[in-house]
């Protein structure tokens, strides 16, 4: 199993912090956002090497902060992948980037989790990972209470299974307070299904369009995340989350 990091963007939203830092690598409770994400990561087996996927402008700043991070005795190998663009204007997308680590790196083949680099959780994820494997898709969601937040947000219904029967990016009349975050699982036999998609034609950005497109082809089982999940968008959840996770410095 190999684990795909996406940390390509640009994050205006946080302009100017992000103008000359990548967003994974400001600092939440003391700490890169990255490195929450893969102290939660380490407790997984089988994970064989963790791709940073990050633009030209960032990917000497990753290669840094990697060699850095390595030397502190962490047990996963990190590979910081450049996926050659150079502002917004020339992003690949988030699919653009999964497709390009996969082709760029073989990774048909295998097993792939991919999670986004700002994406903050306050627990291993350990039982994530179990549950998925032996599934051919699982989108981890979490549930944030109610129905005027979820509209900021994708929101999700399942089966009794837990797979997914629906899908809406930001609805304007949810049915659910259940978003699907991004942290996905995904088999071998589902990762050549990348090229299929942007081969279609198909929005190459935010990965959960992938999953919209996914669960009408394939079963997407799905893992409810316990604790606390933060995306940070904005300055103001920046701050508020210096202060949540402060409580989970370890």
């Amino acid at each position: 199993m190999n684990v795909l990091i996406l940390a390509a963007g640009y994050a205006t939203r946080l302009y100017p912090l992000t103008l000359t830092k990548a967003k994974p690598l400001l600092e939440v409770a003391g700490r890169p956002m990255i490195e929450w994400v893969l102290d939660n990561l380490t407790p997984v087996p089988e994970i064989e090497t963790v791709y940073v996927v990050t633009n030209n402008k960032f990917a000497d700043d990753f290669r840094a902060w990697a060699e850095r991070y390595q030397k502190r005795g962490t047990k996963l190998r990190l590979k910081v992948i450049n996926d050659g663009s150079k502002d917004d204007a020339d992003k690949l997308g988030a699919i653009g980037d999964i497709k390009l680590v996969i082709d760029r790196e073989s990774l048909a083949n295998n097993d792939l989790i991919v999670v986004a680099g700002d994406n903050l959780f306050s627990e291993p994820l350990a039982d994530f990972a179990a549950q998925a494997r032996g599934s051919e898709a699982t989108l981890a969601t979490y549930d944030v209470g109610n129905l005027e937040a979820i509209k900021k947000y994708s929101a999700i219904t399942t089966d009794a299974e837990g797979t997914i029967t629906s899908f809406e990016e930001k609805p304007t009349d949810p049915k659910s307070t259940l978003t699907g975050i991004a942290l996905y699982y995904f088999s071998r036999a589902t990762v050549p299904l990348f090229s299929t998609y942007i081969a279609a034609g198909n929005n190459p950005d935010q990965p959960g369009r992938f999953i919209q497109w996914l669960y009408q082809r394939k079963p997407v089982k799905t893992f409810q995340i316990g604790g606390t999940w933060f995306d940070i968008g904005s300055k103001e959840t920046l701050e508020e989350a210096n202060e949540l996770f402060r409580q989970f410095v370890r």
